[in-house]
């Protein structure tokens, strides 16, 4: 069974950056799509990125929910087992548990579908805390 572990996540004044982690535990690491999702307090879970696998039609392509697009960055190290969030310019509202979850197929988020219950998120990590506060 694949284990998701992230982190990078911390306290930070707006506009500062911050750069998440994923790691996974899978040897075939590279046929899985990744996505990130972030739940704040009382909210919805909201998509925010995903990078596609090897076997999609978009091998590796990233895609990002409007909100976050020109300020964060999904990237992912195929031989290290890693995805990775960057975090740019943050806002407040970027305030959230950010989680990073395995999928078989993620283009579904390409065509706005996006679950909106964390536990529809079945192959998760644990979560790592964003805070945006001045």
């Amino acid at each position: 069974d694949v284990q998701l572990v992230e982190s990078g996540g911390g306290l930070v004044e707006p506009g500062v950056s911050l750069s998440l982690s994923c790691a996974a535990s899978v040897f075939t690491f590279e046929w899985f799509s990744i996505t990130w999702v972030r739940q704040a307090p009382g909210k919805e879970v909201e998509w925010v990125a995903s990078i596609m696998s090897f076997v999609s039609d978009d091998a590796f392509g990233t895609y990002y929910a409007e909100s976050v697009i020109g300020r964060f960055t999904i990237s992912r190290d195929n031989a290290k087992n890693k995805v990775f969030l960057q975090l740019n310019s943050l806002k407040i509202e970027d305030t959230a548990m950010y989680y990073c979850v395995k999928e078989l197929t993620a283009e579904y988020h390409t065509s706005g579908y996006h679950y909106t219950r964390l536990s529809d998120y079945a192959d998760r990590g644990q979560g790592t805390q964003v805070t945006v506060s001045s």
